[in-house]
């Protein structure tokens, strides 16, 4: 019997991305017109990302008031505005399966792009080489120093020519790189013998294999080492594996068969650390949302998609566990100015709780203040020319609530969100402000920090 929304949990069908009829564009137009005339009578994610305002008024402003009298060519800003970043799914549409009306707002929009990026053989040529992390990553270390240098936005020189060439804002704060990896110093640090595993911790025994992540491997390798530190206090042996990278970037563009790929390829190594009995633990929640949800519905039959699954954590999740469980090592102490908590999206969509809060809560007399919404990163749409100010403006409130806890800190599970919220912050106070911005940190740096495990800043 039809029922007027569900309370019924979430679930998600498998993406049939190799069905001729997934990129039919027949198909696809009538499934828009479907899920947008439900959204349009619906309108509870109206304040969630401007998809759904574009959408909106774009059927206000028709002559009819309704999608019937919408063009199917004006959708395209609607799916451009969309970041996969699933909280309509997860947290706002009473419409989504088991309901009968079974919507997927982020999995249509990701199908559109799947099929513009068929029809056009393959995704937009900037975007494309943009998503090839693991290249980029080993061609710029080795000029880590002159290109973090050239990717300053205060360099008036070459940000202009970078925008003009590659389409990247001149505005965007740019990760930087550096020349030695994650993978290369744990292995230094392997062979030197340095990290000793305590022996008297509650969670003596336990092991993880923390798979590096790009984003760590290749630009923020001290979050890989403060996660290596706080496990080894607590008594877990860790082993640091990059097969590659998730294939997020891919997924952004709709290269499904990519991300395939890219599946097949890591959950294969990973795997062969599953069965030496590692626990495998992930650095940022983008890519513990790949390998955890959206691997397994791209790739549905591969046994080995599904146990990676099934043996994955975030690391937040990871260290509550173990308090849970077996309990912390001694030792932490304050962190004195506070920590505000950015629940990124990805990990929100992972419907295991606001882990990175309840993990910094752990540390005895520490201010810890929660702001739950979107910061409007989403990858590449967070530094291109084309999407940069409405990620500014969709993140504008959070950057808003960040700033009026007045902490020394702002954390997030997704290191670039926490990165822009800072920009966005120093954007509001303008040029006269005096007020400090707060150092974005990744919440496992934190905790490495309460245990004296990292220096002061």
């Amino acid at each position: 019997m039809s029922r007027e929304g569900s309370l019924d949990a979430p679930t998600r069908h498998p993406l049939e991305w190799q069905d001729p009829a997934f990129n039919d564009a027949k198909k696809i137009d009538d499934e828009l017109r479907r899920v947008f005339d439900i959204c349009h009578g619906c309108r509870r994610c109206f304040n969630l990302c401007d998809s759904f305002p574009r959408l909106f008024d774009l059927i206000d402003d028709s002559d009819t008031g309704e999608l019937d009298a919408v063009s199917s060519d004006d959708f395209g800003p609607v799916v451009e505005a969309c970041t996969l970043c699933d909280m309509c799914y997860m947290t706002k549409c009473p419409y989504v399966p088991p309901h009968e009306f079974n919507l997927d707002f982020p999995h249509l929009m990701l199908r559109y792009r799947a099929a513009e990026a068929k029809a056009n053989k393959g995704v937009p040529f900037v975007q494309g080489e943009l998503a090839k992390m693991d290249r980029n990553g080993k061609l710029i270390g080795p000029i880590a120093g002159l290109a973090n240098w050239g990717s300053k936005r205060s360099n008036k020189l070459t940000r202009p020519v970078l925008e003009k060439v590659a389409g990247i804002d001149a505005r965007a704060e740019l990760p930087k790189f550096i020349g030695k990896t994650f993978m290369m110093r744990a292995t230094s640090e392997d062979a030197a013998g340095t990290l000793v595993v305590n022996a008297l911790a509650p969670a003596f025994g336990r092991k993880v294999a923390i798979f590096a992540t790009c984003f760590v491997n290749y630009n923020n390798p001290g979050v890989g080492e403060a996660a290596r530190r706080v496990l080894a206090h607590n008594g877990v042996e860790t082993r640091v594996a990059y097969p590659g990278c998730c294939g997020m970037p891919h997924l952004e563009g709709g290269n499904l068969e990519k991300v395939a790929e890219q599946a097949r390829k890591v959950s294969t190594e990973l795997k062969a650390l599953i069965d030496e009995g590692y626990d495998i633990v992930v650095l940022t929640a983008s890519c513990g949302l790949m390998l955890k949800s959206e691997w397994p519905l791209i790739l549905p039959e591969d046994e080995t998609v599904k146990a990676l699954a099934g043996a994955t954590y975030d690391i937040d999740e990871y260290i509550v566990a173990i308090a849970k469980k077996e309990g912390l090592a001694a030792g932490m102490t304050p962190v004195e100015g506070g920590v505000t908590a950015h629940l990124a999206c990805h990990a929100r969509a992972q419907n295991m709780g606001p882990k990175s809060a309840e993990m910094m809560r752990l540390i005895p007399d520490t201010k810890i203040d929660v702001v739950e919404r979107c910061s409007g990163h989403g990858g590449t749409f967070g530094v291109m020319k084309g999407t940069f100010d409405l990620a500014m403006k969709v993140g504008k409130t959070a950057a808003r609530n960040v700033s009026k806890t007045d902490n020394k800190f702002v954390t997030s599970d997704c290191p670039l969100a926490a990165k822009h919220l800072v920009h966005e912050i120093e954007t509001l106070n303008g040029d006269t402000s005096d007020k400090p911005l707060p150092l974005a940190q990744h919440p496992i740096e934190i905790i490495a920090r309460a245990y004296g495990l990292l220096p002061k800043p």
